[in-house]
């Protein structure tokens, strides 16, 4: 199947970026192979590949666990979040344009994560997360400082259907002067899904406007749900 930036290469991006400009997310389809997904999720069991975990009961998250990738990242996730990023900077920088905002995205992630650590942002933020039944995300964004990059994937590493049922990737539209939009999304094995981190710019009539996203994950009613997500800019 070739390399992630071989398969990122032979995606519709035009597709993709309309659905983004339309809706806030795409689909990108075969990003990992099955076996990368079962080797990824298996990194779960090393506790020492990873610098922190959360348990989201405790911290009123939601239900379930999350953990932060510790340097080294692993192989997969590096070259990934590299190849990712290099499609997504000139749509975030146009993005930012949109938005009235100045800032620019370098086209290479090493450049930007350099960015982040000039601002004190050095903690990597790849992450695996683990539900099981009843477990499930609330609404929130992503954000660890100051410097952010406005898209993010998820990432399926496991079946719907299959390996588990529920556990729909969420996400919430604020938009001015109207009532917040909604969309549950179930992730393939393999497939990622790119949504907006932060803000994304909606045309309208008068120009451009600020609409802003949340996401999280519905309950899982059964079995195991693990997802791969893919943050681009480090934390504080």
């Amino acid at each position: 199947m070739g390399g992630p930036a071989a398969r990122l290469r032979s995606l519709d991006w035009p597709a993709i970026e309309q659905s983004l400009d339309e809706r806030g997310y795409a689909s990108l389809p075969r990003l990992l192979t099955p076996a990368d997904c079962r080797r990824t999720a298996a990194l779960w069991e090393h506790r020492e590949r990873f610098r922190s975990a959360v348990v989201m009961e405790r911290m009123r998250f939601g239900r379930g666990e999350y953990r932060y990738f510790a340097h080294p990242l692993p192989a997969v996730v590096t070259g990934l979040r590299a190849a990712v990023y290099a499609q997504l900077a000139a749509i975030a920088n146009r993005w930012a344009a949109n938005l009235g905002s100045r800032e620019q995205f370098p086209s290479s992630l090493e450049t930007f994560l350099a960015r982040c650590a000039r601002a004190g942002q050095r903690r990597p933020t790849p992450l695996i997360l683990r539900y099981g039944p009843g477990d499930y995300n609330c609404l929130h964004q992503d954000l660890y400082g100051g410097v952010v990059f406005p898209l993010q994937v998820a990432i399926g590493l496991d079946r719907p259907g299959r390996d588990y049922t529920g556990g729909e990737l969420l996400l919430v539209e604020q938009r001015p002067r109207a009532q917040s939009k909604g969309a549950a999304i179930t992730i393939p094995q393999e497939d990622g899904i790119v949504f907006t981190t932060r803000a994304r710019p909606a045309a309208g009539r008068h120009g451009f406007h600020r609409v802003v996203m949340r996401h999280g994950a519905s309950e899982v009613r059964t079995g195991q749900r693990r997802v791969l997500g893919l943050i681009f800019h480090d934390a504080a």
